[in-house]
C-alpha cells in the first residue's frame, strides 16, 4: 500500500519541493500551509506520517504536535529553522519523533521519513503471543502483546515512543545503556545532535511510573554512562 503522508508547511516552495521528492519515492503527499487545517486534516485523515514547520500561521507546530500526538500515534516530523535545543527538546516533549532543521536535504528528508515509518510499522504489526509477553516488576506489568501497562493495578497510557523505551529497558534489566545506544535502539538512525529526545521520554516514563519521579525505583540515571532499569 502506497505510504500517504501530510506536509504542513507555510512557504510554498519548501512545501512543494518536499511534495516532489516524495512523490518521487512513490509517496501520496497532501500539503496545507496553515496550522488550523493542518490540525484538521491530520486528525479526520488517515497519514502514515506527517511532517510540521514549526512557525505557521493560525496555529504554531509546537500546539500542532501537541494536538496531533494526543489523538493519534502517527509517526512526527518537525522541519523548522530553528535550532535552538531548547526548541528540539520543547518538540520531543510534545511528541514529536525527529526533528530537522532547515536548511536540508530532501534526500535525507524522505530517508529519515522512511526510516521512521518502516519502525512504525514493526512496532505496530500484528505479532502473535508468547509466552513470555508480559513484563512482572515490583507492581509494574508490561503486556509486550496487547502494548499495555499497569502501574499498581491501575493502567497508564504511554505514547508509542515511551512503550517502545519502557519494554526496550525493562527486558535488559540492570544493563546500562548511554542515551545514544537508546536513540538508536528506538529511533533507528544516527543520534548526532538528536539524544535530547532521550532525556526528554526518560523523565515522562517517571512521571507516569514513580511514586516520586526526583528517587525513582524502576528507571535509574547511572552518572556519566546512561539509564538502567533496576530489579
Amino acid at each position: 500500500m502506497t505510504a500517504r503522508i501530510l506536509i504542513i508547511e507555510d512557504e510554498t516552495t519548501i512545501a512543494q519541493l518536499e511534495r516532489d521528492y516524495f512523490e518521487l519515492n512513490g509517496f501520496m503527499v497532501d500539503l496545507c500551509h496553515t496550522g488550523n487545517e493542518g490540525l484538521r486534516l491530520a486528525l479526520h485523515e488517515d497519514y502514515s506520517l506527517i511532517i510540521v514547520d514549526l512557525q505557521l500561521p493560525g496555529m504554531n507546530g509546537f500546539e500542532l504536535c501537541s494536538h496531533i500526538r494526543k489523538n493519534k500515534e502517527v509517526p512526527i516530523l518537525i522541519v523548522s529553522a530553528k535550532n535552538e535545543e531548547i526548541d528540539k527538546i520543547r518538540a520531543f516533549n510534545l511528541g514529536a519523533d525527529d526533528y530537522i532543521t532547515k536548511p536540508f536535504s530532501p534526500s535525507e528528508l524522505v530517508a529519515r521519513a522512511k526510516a521512521h515509518l518502516m519502525r512504525y510499522v514493526r512496532l505496530m504489526g500484528k505479532q502473535s503471543p508468547s509466552p513470555c509477553s508480559e513484563i512482572h516488576i515490583r507492581g509494574l506489568v508490561i503486556d509486550k502483546s496487547a502494548r499495555r501497562v499497569f502501574v499498581r493495578n491501575q493502567e497508564v497510557a504511554f505514547t508509542t515512543r515511551e512503550f517502545n523505551l519502557l519494554e526496550f529497558l525493562a527486558s535488559h534489566p540492570n544493563r546500562v545503556f548511554n542515551k545514544t545506544e537508546l536513540f538508536e535502539r528506538i529511533w533507528g538512525m544516527d543520534s548526532s545532535g538528536d539524544i535530547a529526545t532521550v532525556t526528554v521520554h526518560v523523565r515522562k516514563l517517571r512521571e507516569k511510573m514513580e511514586l516520586d519521579p526526583s528517587n525513582p525505583q524502576y528507571i535509574e540515571t547511572v552518572w556519566g554512562a546512561g539509564y538502567r532499569f533496576s530489579v
